[in-house]
């Protein structure tokens, strides 16, 4: 894996985190309330500049961002009664401003397509034999423990071949599934080669077997110019769909399916991992990663988790039940406060846990 695929993914990630603070940014801006800080990261400053009015840094911390408010900081001198300070502001205000970031990210993921199709055209997969595995999912799962790595292409199951076709999928999904407990004869091709693994899948759900990956159609991307701007437009919002909807239902899985998709749970480190392969296989690929990666930022600052964007519009929520009345501030700001150390704690967590199932990492241990 090249360094420039990995910086590649890296600054793919920082250009989501700045689109959605400055969503938040924008909103607060141009409907004239303070925001005094906007701030990618968390912790130690790396680098600042004072403008007018805000304070912009880049933090030691990469997980995340947020754009501050003077409402928030008890040595501003500002007047409490001041119309232009945040919490000064009707809830609508306040809930265009919360969401706004949410918004942003859902805009450049359709944006982040439409430029696809502009600039490299239409992609259309040729299909070679096999299923593709672009990731094992665990170091734990079945996969792993089976000596299956990422970038495999499963070619036969059992000594029946995979055709070049989209039910090659299905067909190995049914296999993995129907042998749950049981081994599995797997022939991959690897590099150029061909190399034979036996894999138990384990017993999930219903008694279906699982075995830790994700599976992709195999073949050649070719990318052919594009009609019209309609055509661009239309497929860019049914590629946008496409992907809402496979998050949504990722989502409801882990909901639903704590216990057994918790560990499928990627930080930082695993999807800078994935979108370094992506780039250095296939550039166009990289477009659609950010776009996916866009609509997941958008869903978890939605959910209504304290310190997340979710978590501030439910306190609106209230209050409007409240008819008008918040919540005690103290309250407020101990469930955000809880909330953050949380996720931080979570965020150092995927961070060590995915370090350390890195391939050369794995190798020095």
């Amino acid at each position: 894996m090249s360094l420039f695929a990995v910086l590649a993914a890296i600054a793919v990630l920082a250009i989501l985190i700045i689109v959605h603070e400055l969503g938040h940014f924008l909103a607060a801006r141009l409907q004239g309330i303070y925001a005094s800080r906007f701030s990618i990261g968390f912790g130690p400053v790396l680098l600042k500049y004072q403008g007018k009015e805000t304070e912009y840094a880049l933090r030691a911390i990469p997980l995340g961002g947020y754009v501050g408010f003077p409402d928030d900081e008890p040595e501003n001198h500002i007047p409490a009664d001041d119309p232009n300070l945040l919490r000064n502001r009707p809830l609508m205000d306040r809930a265009i401003v919360i969401s706004a970031g949410v918004v942003a990210n859902l805009i450049f993921a359709y944006v982040i397509i439409v430029l696809q199709f502009s600039l490299l055209g239409i992609p259309k997969i040729n299909p070679a034999p096999g299923v593709l595995i672009p990731q094992v999912l665990s170091s734990n799962s079945a996969a792993a423990k089976a000596g299956i790595r990422n970038g495999d292409v499963v070619v036969a199951i059992n000594g029946q071949d995979l055709a070049a076709q989209d039910s090659a999928i299905q067909a190995l999904m049914d296999a993995i599934h129907d042998h749950g407990g049981e081994p599995l004869r797997l022939k991959i091709q690897r590099q150029g080669q061909f190399v034979s693994v036996v894999v138990t899948p384990s017993i999930g759900e219903q008694g279906k077997g699982l075995i830790g990956v994700q599976l992709l159609p195999n073949g050649n991307i070719n990318y052919r110019s594009p009609h019209n701007i309609t055509e661009i437009l239309t497929l860019g919002a049914e590629e946008f769909q496409t992907i809402v909807i496979r998050i949504g239902q990722g989502f409801f899985s882990l909901l639903t399916h704590f216990q057994e998709t918790a560990s499928q749970v990627s930080g930082p480190v695993k999807i800078v991992e994935q979108g370094a392969t992506i780039a250095q296989s296939d550039w166009g690929g990289l477009f659609r990663f950010a776009a996916f990666i866009s609509v997941n930022l958008a869903i978890i600052n939605i959910l209504p988790l304290p310190a997340l964007d979710g978590g501030q519009l439910t306190f609106l929520m209230i209050e409007a039940l409240r008819g008008g009345k918040p919540l005690p501030s103290q309250f407020q700001e101990g469930v955000t406060q809880t909330g953050l150390v949380l996720l931080l704690g979570l965020g150092i967590f995927l961070i060590v846990r995915d370090t350390t199932q890195l391939e050369w990492v794995q190798k020095l241990l």
